[in-house]
């Protein structure tokens, strides 16, 4: 038995043939998670800080409830159409680009296959290498155009956006953000809905930054941290406004 032979049989079958492990992304790409994660971070920083704003200048608490419902509605219907708004416009013009690179393939294939060897060179391929791959891949009119937008744009043809999830999952997390220090005030008031109100922010707060690290991959610590001290902040100052308003009502 010659040494190659014995070297392959004492080799186990799970060393000799191992496949690097599937690595598993999420879509970033899609607007709706990216809106759901400001939506409900916006509602819940908008409204307790408007709530406790209304607050400083010591209302009755029918006025506090309108106040945060009217904050609510026009707090979710301006998310979403702002949404709505962003994402159609960057779905538009990545179309347009899109077919200006569809009719580029299909007038100038030799130059824009010349354009993506080019390419695949600064990854490292040598010459007839990079030639190769880009004429193979030009061969097919929607591979080519696939690998043309994902190279030159950085997006897939098929993933450009929906502007509707996304105006839908910001209009629905905002709501959800926003409901949460506003519950107090229908089953209370004064200063034990007040402090309900603090207690819910803050823990939501914590919860909405550590649920931003679980998605970022960023230390959960600092992240609700650094939501618990933006809440805190906004809401402190819209306190003191209230108050402020609320002592020179002639104002």
């Amino acid at each position: 038995m010659t040494d190659t032979a014995v070297s392959t049989a004492e080799t186990p079958p799970s060393t000799a043939y191992h496949m690097p492990p599937k690595e598993h992304h999420r879509d970033v790409q899609g607007g709706a998670a990216r809106a759901a994660v400001f939506g409900i971070s916006d509602g819940l920083l908008t409204n307790v800080s408007l709530i406790l704003g209304v607050v400083g200048a010591n209302p009755a608490p029918a006025i506090v409830r309108l106040a945060g419902i009217a904050g609510l509605v026009a707090g979710a219907f301006s998310m979403a159409a702002g949404e709505y708004v962003s994402m159609s416009a960057q779905k538009e013009l990545l179309e347009r680009e899109i077919d200006i690179e569809r009719r580029e393939l299909e007038r100038h294939p030799e130059a824009e296959t010349r354009e993506l060897a080019a390419r695949f060179r600064e990854r490292g391929l040598s010459d007839e290498d990079a030639l190769r791959l880009a004429g193979t891949i030009m061969r097919n009119p929607e591979v080519a155009l696939d690998v043309h937008a994902r190279e030159e744009l950085g997006v897939s043809p098929q993933q450009t956006g929906n502007p509707w999830q996304a105006a839908g999952s910001s209009f629905v997390s905002f709501a959800v953000g926003a409901i949460i220090p506003l519950i107090p005030w229908f089953i209370a008031s004064g200063t034990a809905a007040v402090i309900a109100s603090i207690v819910l922010g803050a823990v939501s707060a914590v919860a909405i930054g550590a649920g931003v690290a679980v998605f970022t991959g960023r230390s959960k610590v600092w992240s609700a941290a650094r939501q618990l001290g933006i809440a805190a902040v906004a809401a402190g100052v819209a306190f003191g406004v209230g108050t402020l308003v609320g002592v020179h009502s002639n104002l």
